[in-house]
């Protein structure tokens, strides 16, 4: 189907997800979004700890919206995600390290949650969301 405005325009409904889902997929897109964010912020301890947080935040994003939308379109565009990253990860786990993992520093990962934060508060409470994707967040909770 077309898209207008960031959606399908016509959506085909597979589940109703309850309320909850929402504000939980909320909690989930926060730790996405430091995951994303220490991917790329040097020195911290959770790049160092995980490997491959970019990956991992790809899966919980993709999860969160899964959670929180129940249409065809939306199975189609996040499963897709979610099965990219669960391959994505399960194969660099399995490559050996080329380099000893480095402890990072609390200071570093202190930075990087900083900053997920800031750019998830960005993303659901700044508009950034709804302008660039067309879509609020909100929208499903009658906000």
């Amino acid at each position: 189907a077309p898209l207008q405005g960031g959606r399908a325009l016509l959506p085909v409904p597979l589940w109703t997800p309850p309320r909850g889902m929402v504000h939980t997929s909320f909690l989930l897109l926060w730790v996405s979004m430091v995951l994303l964010v220490a991917a790329y912020w040097p020195g911290n301890q959770i790049r160092n700890r995980l490997r491959h947080p970019m990956t991992l935040g790809v899966k919980v994003w993709a999860f969160a919206h899964l959670m929180a939308n129940g249409t065809l379109a939306d199975l189609m565009l996040f499963g897709t995600f979610l099965i990219w990253a669960v391959l994505v990860f399960r194969s660099a786990r399995r490559r050996p390290l080329s380099t000893p993992a480095a402890t990072g520093n609390l200071t570093a990962t202190l930075l990087a949650v900083l900053m997920g934060t800031g750019v998830w508060a960005l993303f659901l409470w700044g508009g950034l969301h709804a302008r660039w994707i067309g879509v609020n967040p909100f929208g499903s909770m009658g906000a």
